[in-house]
């Protein structure tokens, strides 16, 4: 999976992408849970995640109630990219929990440790620019893919957002089916 989502960032020719690949790489990405209990909860589980978001939104843009003329760059880039943010974001601890025999032991379980506190979809972006340009189309997918788990003071902002780019909704629809329908 780790190489089908490399070739697919590879495919992309935007100034930066190699140095952004190569940020990814050395980064814990390939090994990042996706979260700390909610989907992917384990090592791996954001390449998980984001592979099956890529492959739920290219069959969602398939099938759009309205037509999209939507460029693979941008998909592969919103799908694989939206969740960067999470890139050494979760760190490994320990706590005590009885086993199947009733006795206590260390286990490990994943815990944030946010060293760039700058929000979700909008630090994704942040990182992803450091590197890349995006289009504005691609910004405002990848900072609204959280959808309505956003604040609900929020919403007004996110609904013009989903109005003026519908494949932003569609991210946030790909992104909740893997998290609910897949578990990944």
């Amino acid at each position: 999976m780790r190489e089908e989502f490399l070739e697919l960032l590879k495919t992309i020719k935007r100034e930066g992408m190699d140095k952004l690949i190569e940020f990814i790489e050395k980064s814990d990405f390939f090994k990042a849970p996706a979260s700390t209990r909610y989907h992917g909860a384990y090592e791996g589980g954001l390449l998980e995640h984001s592979m099956k978001v890529y492959e739920i939104l290219q069959a969602k843009v398939k099938s759009s109630v309205i037509e999209m003329d939507v460029s693979e760059e941008t998909l592969i880039i919103i799908a694989l990219l939206h969740d960067i943010c999470k890139v050494n974001f979760y760190k490994v601890d320990y706590r005590n929990a009885k086993n199947a025999f009733g006795e206590w032991e260390k286990v490990p379980y994943y815990t944030v440790e946010d060293t760039i506190p700058y929000g979700h979809g909008e630090k994704s972006v942040m990182m992803i620019t450091e590197y890349v340009k995006l289009t504005v189309e691609e910004k405002y997918c990848i900072r609204w893919h959280m959808g309505f788990t956003e604040p609900k003071e929020s919403y007004g902002t996110l609904g013009q957002a989903f109005k003026k780019f519908p494949l932003a909704l569609l991210l946030h629809e790909a992104d909740l089916e893997a998290t609910y329908f897949f578990d990944v």
